[in-house]
């Protein structure tokens, strides 16, 4: 069988996956189930969670865990701000038009409640591995909180899934984003910017989630204002243009642009279907990836950390993929044709297309190239630790630091060879990671709902101390059962 018909075989799982009767109704079912047994929390706690984790940064007294809240919230936004918010959101309004951005929003919104629980749940049931760090995530909350056979079963499932994924979406398509926007951009050989990647990586990987954190913590939020205020600009230029690009965004979320062949409302469901595939991979609600970042976190109760880590789907989707598809729509750039090929621009060239028209001389195709350096470099690093925290799991501590190494040297094969089968791959093992954790994450709402709401009964605002958090926490079911989670595991290796 040649690599043509792997990648046939590949994106045909992946398009199944992805589709409209299988993954996406689970995943946009699922964060609106979750959104109604938790009240709606991100709606009403979504303020008090933004300071705790912009503004406070850090849970105050709280002392068990490897890096603060802060730099959890930057790990998790590092791996999921990425393509997908520069390239993934082109795809969406270029094959499903604008409304394709109203139905990114409704995966946001909905997916916050898909993010505030795996968050909770990596924390709730995180363990200490035989170097004394934390470890969390679907690979363990699914075991832990599902007794028996089944659970496990879910658990090594994600482990393996999650592996897999990493080497793919989190690391070769990125480099290889970055290698040939570079290439294409300022003439860098693709060989060069594998190297320096390679370096890069393993420099900060080699020194686990405390190196990780204390890199996002500093690029992250750059990145993302760099990128959001040259996205500001344009749309302030372009101000008379934002009425018509809201009113497109929301009609044509419900009648859909214009769809060859079909039946009728086929532009619609290919709007929803776009909308919700390339919003979930920007924000990664669902997938369980950002539980592994949040049990890492110093933090003095499972809801805080949940609340903060929630905000990440907030700030990828609401702001940030916002930013790009309102830049898109505004410039007209969505329906521009290619010169060279007489069709529609393809999503690689219509982001910086659209930022070209809006920022004088060449600003905005070096805003565009530099943002997907920065959004596909730290992708790297936040699914390193994703993807190490996964090998523990399955083959305990002495796997974690070889991993790491691989995982470097792998970056500058993902910068100079092609990568079809893998990007089909990635998609494929993407949507395989999410299964196991969305019907955990069903079973679970019960506890997430019935801890959730016996914490905020007593601190709404999310400002009590760790004094006050153990003395109202006293006695409550599964308190002492999270405190007491801090003995190491050790498991045999093979």
């Amino acid at each position: 069988m040649d690599l043509s018909t792997v990648q046939t075989v590949l994106e045909t799982i992946s398009g199944f996956i992805w589709g409209p009767f299988f993954l996406i109704p689970l995943l946009l079912g699922t964060g609106l189930y979750l959104t109604i047994r938790l009240g709606g929390l991100q709606f009403l706690r979504l303020g008090p969670a933004l300071r705790l984790g912009l503004v406070t940064r850090k849970d105050p007294g709280a002392a068990d865990g490897d890096i603060s809240q802060f730099q959890a919230l930057t790990t998790a936004l590092a791996a999921t701000v990425g393509t997908g918010n520069i390239v993934g959101v082109a795809t969406a309004i270029g094959i499903g038009g604008p409304g394709a951005l109203f139905w990114m929003w409704v995966t946001g919104l909905l997916g916050m409640a898909s993010k505030y629980s795996e968050s909770f749940l990596g924390v709730r049931f995180r363990t200490t591995d035989a170097a004394g760090e934390k470890s969390g995530g679907p690979q363990y909350y699914l075991e832990r909180g599902i007794r028996g056979p089944f659970g496990k079963v879910l658990a090594l499932s994600f482990a393996v899934f999650a592996v897999l994924a990493c080497f793919g979406i989190g690391n070769m398509t990125q480099g290889n984003s970055i290698a040939q926007n570079l290439e294409a951009s300022f003439a860098v050989p693709t060989w060069v910017t594998g190297i320096v990647l390679t370096v890069f990586a393993m420099v900060v990987l080699v020194g686990g989630i405390k190196s990780i954190g204390r890199v996002t913590a500093g690029l992250v939020p750059i990145m993302i204002i760099f990128y959001v205020l040259g996205a500001l600009y344009i749309l302030i230029a372009n101000v008379g243009a934002l009425p018509g690009a809201f009113a497109q965004i929301f009609s044509e979320a419900f009648t859909g642009t214009s769809a060859v062949g079909g039946f009728a409302g086929s532009a619609i469901i290919i709007a929803v279907q776009f909308g919700v595939a390339r919003g979930i991979f920007s924000n990664e609600s669902g997938m369980g990836s950002a539980a592994i970042a949040a049990a890492a976190a110093k933090t003095s109760h499972p809801v805080r950390q949940g609340l903060v880590s929630m905000t990440q789907t907030f700030i990828d989707t609401i702001i940030v993929v916002s930013c790009t598809g309102l830049v898109i729509i505004a410039t007209g750039t969505w329906k521009e044709i290619d010169p060279e090929t007489g069709e529609q621009l393809s999503p690689a060239l219509m982001t910086g297309a659209a930022f070209s028209h809006g920022l004088p001389g060449d600003w905005g195709h070096i805003i565009v190239t530099l943002g997907l350096v920065m959004f596909a470099g730290s992708t790297i690093l936040g699914w390193s630790y994703y993807g190490e925290r996964n090998v523990e799991r399955l083959f305990g501590r002495r796997a974690v630091m070889p991993f790491r190494i691989v995982f470097s040297l792998v970056v500058f094969i993902g910068c100079t060879v092609q990568l079809g089968v893998v990007w089909a791959f990635s998609d494929a093992m993407n949507g395989l990671m999410a299964l196991p954790n969305l019907i955990g994450l069903l079973i679970l709402s019960g506890l997430v709902a019935r801890e959730t709401r016996q914490y905020l009964r007593h601190d709404p605002k999310l400002r009590a101390d760790q004094q006050q958090i153990d003395a109202f926490m006293a006695g409550s079911p599964g308190w002492e059962e999270w405190k007491t989670q801090s003995v190491p595991v050790v498991r045999r290796t093979r």
